[in-house]
């Protein structure tokens, strides 16, 4: 395993991304935060925790849950009663973008309403995208192999980013 973010690296790179969102939702009264489940709504979290500190925008996180394997084969659903979100600035959260194909699926859950704005974060994008979904809001732009792929430990105290 090769190490792509150490902790102080993925803090830093987090802190810009809610900087970036507050640059494009300065004019908002909230900022949905759409975490997807796993290490989307962690991050979203994170970006809860920090963004307070700087705006006045009320910050409301949920979270959405879909089979990222096979997203048909339940429901994806959101924690969240998505007739909150009409009209509404939306981020959609994740940690590594491979093929777009978790986002797009999470996406049908937030167009049950027709929002204002929706932007797509991750910490990673690998570039491997199969579907038209591209990141507003990126950490690291990281060129891989189609063998290769990422993981991000945030189970320890000192997590990482890991090519595998």
């Amino acid at each position: 395993m090769q190490v792509v973010l150490t902790k102080t690296q993925i803090d830093q790179k987090i802190m810009r991304m809610a900087h970036q969102i507050l640059e494009n939702a300065f004019e908002e009264k909230v900022i949905y935060l759409a975490g997807i489940c796993g290490n989307g709504i962690r991050i979203a979290k994170e970006l809860e925790r920090i963004l307070p500190k700087y705006t006045d925008i009320e910050i409301r996180v949920f979270e959405i849950t879909l089979n990222k394997e096979n997203p048909l084969s339940s429901d994806i659903t959101a924690d969240i009663d998505t007739k909150e979100l009409k009209n509404g600035f939306v981020v959609l959260i994740d940690d590594v973008l491979n093929s777009g194909k978790t986002m797009q699926y999470a996406l049908i859950k937030l167009l049950e309403q027709p929002v204002k704005a929706i932007k797509t974060l991750a910490l990673v994008d690998r570039r491997h995208h199969r579907y038209p979904i591209k990141c507003d809001f990126v950490g690291i732009l990281l060129s891989t192999t189609m063998k290769e792929r990422v993981e991000i430990d945030f189970d320890q105290e000192d997590y990482t980013a890991y090519l595998v």
